[in-house]
């Protein structure tokens, strides 16, 4: 991962955090994107503390396509390149069907899934020209499987799924890779304010899905891991 640039979308959070974590002592040029900006300077420092060579952050609202675009500008403009964008940003709404309300279901759509595609689309564009690069969005498990309570959360990322299948097709002839993650819970802020109660002990930790979006884009070129699915041993989807 030396000298890579690498986009971490959602840096603040729990699996963004711990990823920029490990990839700072690897060596890669870090693009932290986040709303909080007070959360992403603390962040920046940590990072350029822990070894990373160039740390750039980029407070960003990810339903505003206008910010999604400057994002990958000023990333150009600092690095010249995007070599890998990861998005780790998300938020859940969990609410039986008929307790959803209208907003609750365009809060999803408009961070979940819009949100990963407005970020998707602006690094894609770069990435075409280069004639390389390598998309990774956390669907999470309920992204290709339901649950109740999940419903407007589920279209959400169902939808991510069906965008990420769709651009790897159109732009596979242009070296640009895509992996799709299906992590099952993850002991992170998600559910700080997901409206379920759940026992967070047996979830995964931020730490253990970092690890994998880290082998994910650590790859050879060649090599290309479509789908990782890590879940929780306390809780299986098959």
């Amino acid at each position: 991962m030396q000298d890579k640039v690498v986009v971490v979308v959602g840096a603040t959070g729990g699996i963004g955090t711990a990823l920029c974590q490990q990839l700072a002592p690897m060596g890669a040029k870090l693009v932290l994107a986040a709303r909080n900006s007070d959360r992403l300077s603390a962040l920046q420092q940590q990072l350029t503390a822990a070894g990373a060579p160039e740390v750039l952050s980029v407070p960003t609202d990810i339903t505003d396509a206008t910010q999604t675009t400057a994002l990958i500008e000023k990333t150009t403009a600092r690095f010249g390149a995007v070599d890998v964008l990861v998005n780790t940003a998300g938020a859940g709404i969990l609410k039986q069907y008929n307790k959803l309300s209208a907003a609750d279901f365009d809060a999803m759509l408009d961070l979940n899934l819009k949100g990963s595609f407005h970020t998707s689309q602006a690094a894609a564009n770069v990435m075409r020209e280069q004639r390389s690069g390598h998309i990774c969005n956390l669907a999470g498990i309920l992204g290709k499987h339901s649950m109740v309570m999940g419903t407007a959360y589920c279209a959400s990322k169902f939808g991510v799924v069906g965008f990420t299948k769709c651009m790897a097709e159109e732009l596979k002839r242009f070296g640009i890779k895509f992996t799709l993650f299906y992590f099952g819970g993850v002991d992170s802020p998600f559910w700080d304010t997901a409206g379920l109660k759940v026992d967070r002990s047996k979830m995964l930790r931020p730490t253990t899905a970092a690890n994998a979006i880290v082998f994910a884009i650590s790859q050879e070129p060649a090599a290309i891991p479509m789908e990782v699915n890590m879940q929780p041993e306390s809780h299986l989807f098959f």
